[in-house]
């Protein structure tokens, strides 16, 4: 039976995101699939990307790296952010995924497990993972990557990705041979001399843009929409929702929508929020409930049953995010696992 919200997700879009990236960036990609591939689904993104040439992909925890390989077998490397922290060497290895090596300790915990296939992040001015270029250690069996991470790669006039750029080519020229991967989504449109060896996105294969705005170059994957359960005429100086956060000041026409906070619409989505129903653009009105929320549409045929679109191509994923303070990577990874998931292509 169909739920009353869905998460549609367009493989066919995600496939063509892929090729875009791969060549404006000139080099191949390995996609990022962490979060369960930003809420989407890791499985049947990583089977559809395969299907596309991928043979690298990169999660964020051991756990998801597990999930992975049991869902698309041997045939792909998984990287793991997280790196090799204490006790988690055996698991990696069991799974045949390679640690992102981040410290001194993690690499140790690596060779005291025997080692393997791995990469090393180098920290080329985030201050989140990594190494520091001066603390990197020297080359050793089993590494075959070395990467960093773009800051401000959605901004392409800030002067320090020139700088990150400098600092991970002086790093990864100590390890002749391996691997070099560096652009992230935004920051493959930053120019080749960004590209090193190997990308990694991860929003733009999602549909997100890369400079926090629609592109047109990006094509959309995800529609979330749910229907509306009840419209109903609201008099002039009534209240709508909890604490009376919205009041008409004429009469108004409410239609309730079943999605709430509990399935990813963002409290923060009123006063703010727009959504697409009846063929035009709509504001939410009153607080969101946990299961619902409300939207006025006055002067549409808008009936029980309607499918309300919170962001997909009638309201593009980057323009609902800034409309409620957010980015596109948290509405995508915030939408709960409760919303159905239908894929086409």
């Amino acid at each position: 039976m169909p739920a009353p919200a869905t998460l549609d997700i367009d493989l066919n879009a995600l496939a063509a995101n892929y090729r875009t990236l791969e060549a404006i960036g000139g080099v191949p990609v390995h996609p990022v699939v962490k979060a369960d591939a930003y809420g989407l689904g890791a499985a049947a993104c990583a089977r559809r990307l395969m299907a596309e040439g991928a043979r690298t992909f990169f999660v964020a925890r051991t756990s998801e790296g597990e999930q992975l390989r049991a869902a698309i077998g041997a045939a792909a490397a998984i990287y793991v952010l997280d790196g090799c922290l204490a006790g988690r060497a055996a698991r990696l290895r069991a799974a045949d995924l390679r640690p992102v090596l981040n410290t001194g300790d993690q690499l140790a915990e690596w060779r005291a497990a025997g080692g393997g296939a791995c990469g090393v992040q180098i920290d080329t001015g985030m201050n989140r993972l990594g190494f520091r270029p001066e603390a990197a250690p020297e080359p050793f069996e089993g590494l075959d990557m070395v990467l960093s991470h773009l800051a401000c790669a959605d901004d392409p006039t800030e002067p320090m990705n020139g700088r990150q750029r400098d600092a991970f080519a002086a790093a990864a020229a100590r390890y002749p041979g391996t691997v070099r991967s560096f652009a992230n989504s935004g920051g493959i449109f930053l120019g080749a001399d960004y590209g090193f060896d190997a990308s990694r996105p991860g929003i733009c294969l999602y549909g997100g843009g890369p400079e926090g705005r629609p592109d047109d170059r990006i094509r959309p994957v995800a529609t979330f929409t749910a229907e509306v359960l009840q419209v109903r005429d609201v008099p002039a100086g009534e209240s709508v929702g909890y604490s009376r956060g919205y009041v008409a000041k004429t009469p108004r026409r409410i239609a309730t929508v079943a999605a709430g906070y509990a399935d990813g619409v963002l409290r923060s989505y009123s006063p703010e929020g727009r959504v697409w129903v009846g063929g035009a653009r709509q504001p939410i009105v009153g607080r969101v409930s946990m299961d619902v929320c409300a939207v006025d549409v006055t002067g549409l045929e808008v009936a029980v049953g309607d499918p309300v679109e919170l962001f997909g191509p009638n309201r593009m994923l980057d323009d609902a995010a800034a409309a409620v303070g957010t980015v596109a990577w948290e509405l995508l990874t915030s939408v709960a696992g409760r919303v159905q998931r239908v894929y086409t292509g």
